[in-house]
């Protein structure tokens, strides 16, 4: 009796639960940030099966409809296997400034967290601001920014970065045996790595990602002044800009022309413990577990030199050929640099300006196999270069133009 009445209990909890394993879900996306009042406006539907005939509408913060219902835009295709349908919720016409969510009505429910439309300078006020202030604590080295989130500098080791062959890595990072130093004249090369931000979520720091930020940032620097340049009180990147380029030019060296692309090594093995291996503060590295053996690539870390640079013997070739996605990208901030501050700095421009021609010259525009990005290549896999190759023409071309018969000595 007792053994029947625990049957019947448990009864319901089995249905249920197998109603709860079986059950269909559906999210809406939308930007977070906001809605420019006269721009485009699409959410996204991701649902676990098809939502066919669904229909959406737009509610003020008092719930009130104040778009639709109107059908869901076509399927999109697949996000991931737990949500295979994806469809487009567009509401360009509706322009009332203030606060919505958006529900959705149809074979599977579904409704957005809340969000704002506004004007652009408002959408995008704190958006700056809060951009700025993550690449301020993302910053490495002794120029940090005190804030509540960075007590102290990190890396300073980085000042002292001796260079390595590019090692064998799986797709995780992870290599076998120790990693072998380069030499260059007779010596293993040491350079000041310092400074620079780190990548997203380790202390890695990548030319890949770098190159690309700065190109970014100083566009904006100089096309919206007035919102990312000197003009804005509250979210100027000029200083941002200016950090990022000097350690982009920590990894050139434009006297022996030797391209460096990686400070840091993500995974380590049975032999040494890498960045990924461990959680700590960025500030302990330097002194990690008093720098004994099997830390030393935390306490010290490698910088790796261009691989088309070093031959079979470890020995690194003064001029090799750069893979085009860096040569293009480190072209593009090094001349809008020159274009920065040709009048404020114009030894620091001239020396950007040399630095962006000389890598220019130097890309590889018939790369065979991989392009270089990072250790390993499946954390940030590129195929097409061209563009990049292409924004850094355009650049130098902007900067040659604009320096007329005061141009610094090409290559």
């Amino acid at each position: 009796m007792i053994r029947l009445s625990w049957n019947l209990l448990r009864l319901p909890l089995v249905v249920s639960l197998s109603v709860a394993a079986s059950a269909q879900s559906a999210f809406v996306r939308v930007n977070q940030i906001g809605y420019v009042s006269g721009g485009a406006k699409r959410a996204y539907l991701m649902a676990s099966a098809a939502e066919t005939g669904a229909t959406f509408i737009v509610k003020n913060s008092g719930g009130t409809t104040v778009f639709g219902p109107a059908a869901i835009g076509a399927n999109l295709g697949s996000w991931s296997t737990a949500y295979p349908d994806v469809y487009a919720l567009d509401f360009d016409n509706f322009v009332t400034t203030g606060t919505y969510t958006i529900d959705v009505s149809g074979p599977i429910a579904a409704a957005s967290p809340s969000f704002r439309v506004d004007t652009g300078a408002n959408v995008y006020a704190n958006a700056l601001g809060n951009s700025l202030f993550f690449y301020q604590n993302e910053r490495d080295g002794p120029n940090f920014i005190p804030s509540p989130l960075r007590m102290a500098a990190a890396h300073l080791n980085d000042q002292n970065a001796k260079a390595y062959v590019t090692p064998n890595a799986n797709s995780s990072g992870r290599f076998s045996g120790d990693l072998r130093p380069v030499t260059f004249s007779g010596s293993q090369p040491v350079i000041n790595a310092a400074g620079g931000w780190w990548d997203a979520g380790d202390y890695l720091k990548f030319v890949q990602t770098t190159s690309y930020t700065v190109d970014l940032l100083l566009v904006g620097i100089r096309d919206f002044p007035n919102q990312m340049g000197a003009g804005s009180a509250t979210s100027s990147f000029v200083a941002e800009g200016k950090f990022g380029l000097d350690w982009l030019q920590s990894m050139w060296d434009d006297n022996n022309k030797i391209f460096y692309y990686q400070v840091g090594i993500g995974s380590g093995n049975s032999q040494t413990v890498a960045d990924h291996d461990i959680w700590r503060l960025p500030q302990v590295d330097d002194t990690y577990n008093q720098c004994s053996s099997k830390y030393r690539y935390i306490c010290n870390r490698p910088v790796f030199v261009n691989t088309s640079a070093v031959n079979s013997s470890g020995q690194i070739q003064s001029g090799a050929l750069i893979s085009p996605n860096l040569a293009g990208r480190m072209a593009a901030a090094l001349a809008i640099c020159y274009h920065e501050y040709q009048i404020s700095n114009t030894a620091y421009a001239n020396q950007c300006l040399s630095s962006a021609e000389h890598i220019f010259d130097l890309a590889n525009t018939a790369p065979s196999g991989n392009l270089l990005t990072v250790i390993p290549f499946s954390f940030y896999p590129e195929s097409e270069w061209r563009d990049d190759m292409e924004l850094g023409a355009a650049e130098l071309y902007f900067a040659l133009q604009g320096c007329g018969t005061s141009c610094p000595a090409g290559p």
